[in-house]
């Protein structure tokens, strides 16, 4: 019966949109969490228009087939896995950018556009789009607006949803809506926009966003500490946030990873600090004399060792040990990557909290991040023979951050991963709440069910 619809679904779209082939829906059933089951599609759909996804989700609407989006599959939450009997949209070939205007410093552009690919449209204006995932080069903006991504320039710029200014979203029941507007100001009505950045494709599908762009940066400044202890390294960086100083960048490694990059890349780290903090200035002119500010601060704090330098090529240099601490912890094994938040006065504890961790289950977990917004990647190393204790100590993770008052995810999302943990963080009247909010958009819970939401009690 279900095969009849599918035929008729076909009968709706151009010839090459829906795909059965058992490997390529296969190819398209998850992320790039690892271990994590996903189910069997149903098809494998690839909209190039607002009008496909519309056609897509009236015929799912009417059959009561789930549908879950996805952009590139870079999630690391699982929120793109997709469920039994499911129709997976990908929105790959909707990648456009539609429009950058300089004047109002606005792009719109649709969701499969690469998010590197945005910010090099605005360059060419001399603007710029901010938010910079890790995965920048191959995410898209579809991903990122479903996850709320963030990334290493967050602690000045912000993260996606302080660049979404309006949106096209195609609900459940094939409907199409616009959201948001492109003035500098508007308070109409709720904010649907907002509601829907984060909500990983379980309130509609976006097919298009009109994204705020800001002047392209400036020329940088970059400077590497290493600090004999944890609370030295947090002084540090509270030093920083506290003195209203705005590094472009400002990232944290602990010890654990520091030996690991330094294996792996030969990179003459210090191997006895108890942690690393590497930060940016893209002020140009005043590059040099606001990294030197952050200097004293980590001298203060009691670093060990600090440089700075305002030379592109050795800024880079030195920014390549952070980029090159999950691949580092990758080859090592399995790795199982969380993505936590605390208050950036809790970050020593947060490390120190999963450095005990590591101890008690006996894992190697590295830990690094964000230190200027308090969000820490722990990554868990294990193999098959560990991957139950991988397992716990991911949980115990969790349970620190929020122990410290902080979140289960600062920008990964929550997809299947860590659904199971969101009521302790929201409560069980946030829960209700939220289910409302689900049942609001998509009453039948066609749209990736399973995703963010744990069931009522």
């Amino acid at each position: 019966m279900l095969t009849d619809a599918l035929a008729g679904l076909a009968g709706e779209l151009d010839d090459d949109l829906l795909v059965t082939d058992p490997q390529v829906v296969a190819a398209h059933a998850g992320d790039q969490v690892p271990g994590l089951s996903s189910g069997t599609p149903l098809a494998l759909v690839r909209p190039r228009t607002t009008q496909d996804v519309a056609t897509v989700l009236r015929w799912a609407s009417a059959h009561g087939v789930a549908v879950v989006p996805r952009g590139a599959g870079s999630g690391l939450a699982g929120a793109a896995n997709a469920v039994d009997g499911a129709v997976v949209v990908s929105l790959a070939a909707m990648d456009r950018v539609l429009e950058v205007n300089p004047a109002d410093r606005y792009a719109v552009v649709q969701p499969g556009a690469v998010t590197a690919t945005v910010d090099a449209a605005a360059r060419t204006h001399g603007l710029s789009y901010p938010p910079d995932p890790a995965s920048k080069d191959f995410s898209t903006i579809g991903g990122n607006i479903a996850t709320n991504a963030g990334g290493l320039c967050c602690v000045k710029y912000g993260v996606t949803a302080d660049f979404v200014l309006a949106l096209e979203v195609v609900l459940a029941d094939g409907s199409i809506v616009r959201t948001g507007h492109r003035t500098r100001k508007g308070v109409a009505g709720y904010d649907l926009t907002h509601l829907m950045v984060g909500s990983e494709g379980t309130l509609g599908v976006v097919t298009e966003a009109t994204l705020r762009l800001v002047p392209a940066p400036l020329a940088a400044a970059t400077l590497v500490a290493f600090f004999p202890t944890l609370e030295s390294a947090g002084r540090a960086v509270a030093a920083i946030a506290a003195d209203g100083l705005s590094p472009s960048l400002l990232e944290i490694m602990d010890a654990t990873t520091i030996r690991v990059v330094d294996e792996a890349h030969r990179m003459d780290l210090d191997r006895d600090a108890a942690a690393l903090v590497l930060a940016q200035c893209d002020t140009g002119p005043r590059a040099a004399d606001d990294i030197a500010e952050l200097a004293v601060r980590c001298e203060a704090a009691g670093a060990g060792f600090v440089a700075s330098t305002d030379d592109p090529a050795e800024g880079e240099a030195l920014l390549a040990a952070r980029r090159a601490a999950y691949p580092s912890l990758e080859r090592l094994g399995t790795t199982l990557l969380d993505d936590v938040c605390v208050p950036v006065s809790a970050l020593p504890a947060a490390i120190a909290a999963i450095e005990g961790i590591a101890e008690r289950y006996e894992l190697l977990i590295g830990t690094f991040g964000h230190a200027g917004d308090g969000n820490l990647h722990p990554t868990i190393v294990h193999d098959a023979s560990s991957a139950d204790r991988a397992a716990k100590a991911f949980d115990d993770i969790l349970t620190a951050a929020l122990g410290l008052g902080g979140t289960i995810t600062g920008e990964h999302g929550v997809g299947r991963l860590k659904a199971h943990r969101l009521a302790d963080e929201l409560g069980p009247a946030g829960i209700r709440l939220q289910h409302a909010v689900k049942a609001a958009f998509d009453p039948a819970g066609i749209l990736n069910p399973g995703a963010v939401l744990p069931p009522l009690p």
